[in-house]
């Protein structure tokens, strides 16, 4: 039995994070990273994805911690089925609970 290179398995076991932006035009993106601050910057240069490139700048609305990548892309598939309505819900309660630690 061979071991993992020891970056392989711990890029594996680092926390991701699943995001949602509002873009400038109000369309909503959604994606994951593991380095959500390099992420939103990327997407405000114009270096993030083809989709917000067009629609700069665009704004944090909503992120959740998932345990690794493949429970990220899970949870980026079920957030990107939602309507705009459900998403709009999960925003609006993520930023209430957001003031409420402040």
């Amino acid at each position: 039995m061979s071991a993992k290179p020891e970056s392989v398995s711990a890029a594996h076991d680092e926390p991701w994070t699943v995001y949602i932006l509002e873009c400038r035009d109000g369309s909503l993106y959604t994606g994951i990273t593991n380095d959500i601050e390099r992420r939103v910057h990327q997407h405000n240069e114009g270096t993030g994805a083809r989709y917000t490139r067009s629609r700069r700048p665009v704004r944090l609305r909503y992120q959740e911690l998932c345990e690794d990548r493949s429970a990220a892309l899970i949870r980026e598939c079920s957030l990107r089925l939602l309507s705009r309505k459900e998403k709009e819900e999960l925003i609006r309660k993520y930023e209430a609970a957001a003031h409420r630690d402040e």
